[in-house]
């Protein structure tokens, strides 16, 4: 059992996940506006079992996606993280960047901020050599953080198997960042958040 990695940035917190988390990132979930560029809502069971599988991979090596909350306030506002998929995809093995926030929390750079603290303790901690982050082609605020944060568009495009055949969303992108490249950029700068 690995010790719980917590990164804090000037606004947010990423943790280990709470009970107290269930009923928000469940509603987050329902909110067709959160969800339209996946392939549907999810239930509360399926948000449920998505909290299940990231605390204990937290507890085993420290390291998933986390839950965010604000400073300030200790409001739950979605998730941050890296993870490795569950699904097989045509890239893997791999580490991936993900986020997704409530529709309250949009438009105020959280998840550039937790994105660009969560690969400093991918790189500068775990000492990963590649990070992948991937969406649906369609889904232009998601791409634009993976850019912000010094993510490239690896021109490696493939069909998603959660999205079923036909679907507009079906056709993603796969956008990489290397550790090399990574240490050279300005992201890399500071210490990494959430202790040695």
């Amino acid at each position: 059992m690995s010790r719980a990695i917590e990164i804090t940035t000037e606004r947010l917190i990423l943790r280990q996940w709470r009970d107290s988390d269930r009923e928000p990132y469940a509603a987050l979930n329902a909110d067709p506006a959160v969800m339209r560029f996946f392939a549907g809502t999810v239930s509360r069971e399926g948000s449920d079992r998505d909290i299940d599988a990231w605390r204990s991979a937290i507890d085993d090596r420290g390291w998933s996606n986390w839950a965010a909350e604000l400073r300030e306030s200790g409001t739950f506002i979605g998730f941050i993280g890296l993870s490795i998929p569950r699904r097989a995809l045509p890239f893997m093995p791999c580490v991936e960047l993900g986020y997704r926030l409530a529709r309250a929390h949009w438009g105020k750079g959280y998840a550039t901020e937790s994105s660009k603290a969560a690969l400093r303790v991918g790189f500068g901690r775990l000492g990963l050599e590649e990070i992948v982050s991937f969406t649906t082609r369609l889904n232009l605020p998601s791409r634009a953080v993976m850019e912000r944060v010094g993510m490239t568009n690896a021109n490696e495009d493939f069909d998603h198997p959660a999205y079923p055949e036909g679907s507009a969303l079906r056709r993603c992108c796969l956008y990489r960042l290397s550790a090399e490249r990574w240490a050279q950029s300005a992201t890399a700068t500071g210490p990494a958040p959430g202790g040695p």
